[in-house]
Order: structure tokens, then C-alpha cells, then sequence
């Protein structure tokens, strides 16, 4: 084998080797989808159903003080960014919160393990939050 092939082939090698860590050094999606009993659904990565409220008014979030307690916001860290549908809305506090098509994500104090959905149609204003 030639000089000049060895050099191309070790080249590919390393190429092809560093791809892998390369893609797996890209930030994954915020929330993950999955699907519950009552179908698709936005989930935290633990698991935990996610879900938007009626109430907020473009992408902000209005779910403020005890609300906030009761539907803790998705946080993002405060350099995250967009990322395809998922967006970066501030909240009245100053913190970050993850949004999907627009909506800020939140879960529900009443859920106690992954795949609860308790908190579907609370008050006719909040949501399971679907991909």
C-alpha cells in the first residue's frame, strides 16, 4: 500500500471515528415524546408528562407565584437555545422555560411517576403538551 493511501485511509479512520462523539456532542431535544394512555405526549426526561396552559398569552408564561408552585416550569438553563419546535421564553423571575410550537411546558405537582396525566384538563385550561 502506497504512502499516499495509508495517509487517506488513517485519515477516514480518524474522520470516522470522531463523527460519532461529534453527534452525540449536539444537544439533544429538551423534552422527549412519548406516549400515554391518552397518546402522544411531551415528556421531561425523566418520564414525567409535560403540559401547556391556556392561559399564557403568546410565549409567555402568566403561571406565576402559587401557580408556579403547583405547575412547576420545564426550566432551560440560562444560555440554552433554540432548538427546532423548542424555544426559550423568560419568565417574570428572570429563569428560563423550555416552550414547544410556542407554549411554555410545565409539569404537575400531582404527578406521582412517569406516565401520570393528572393533571389533563385541569380547570378546562391545561393540556398534555403533544409533539
Amino acid at each position: 500500500m502506497s504512502q499516499l493511501v495509508r495517509i487517506a485511509v488513517a485519515g477516514l479512520l480518524v474522520v470516522g471515528l470522531a463523527l460519532p462523539a461529534a453527534q452525540s456532542a449536539w444537544a439533544a431535544d429538551p423534552a422527549k415524546t412519548g406516549t400515554g394512555a391518552k397518546g402522544p405526549m411531551l415528556t421531561d426526561a425523566q418520564g414525567m408528562t409535560l403540559y401547556t396552559f391556556d392561559k399564557d398569552e403568546g410565549a409567555k408564561s402568566v403561571c406565576n407565584g402559587t401557580c408556579a408552585t403547583n405547575w412547576p416550569p420545564f426550566t432551560a438553563a440560562a444560555d440554552a437555545k433554540p432548538q427546532g419546535k423548542y424555544t426559550v421564553v423568560s419568565r417574570d423571575d428572570g429563569t428560563k422555560q423550555w416552550a414547544y410550537a410556542g407554549k411554555p411546558l410545565y409539569r404537575w405537582k400531582n404527578d406521582a411517576k412517569a406516565g401520570d396525566v393528572t393533571g389533563d384538563g385541569v380547570n378546562n385550561v391545561w393540556h398534555i403538551a403533544t409533539p
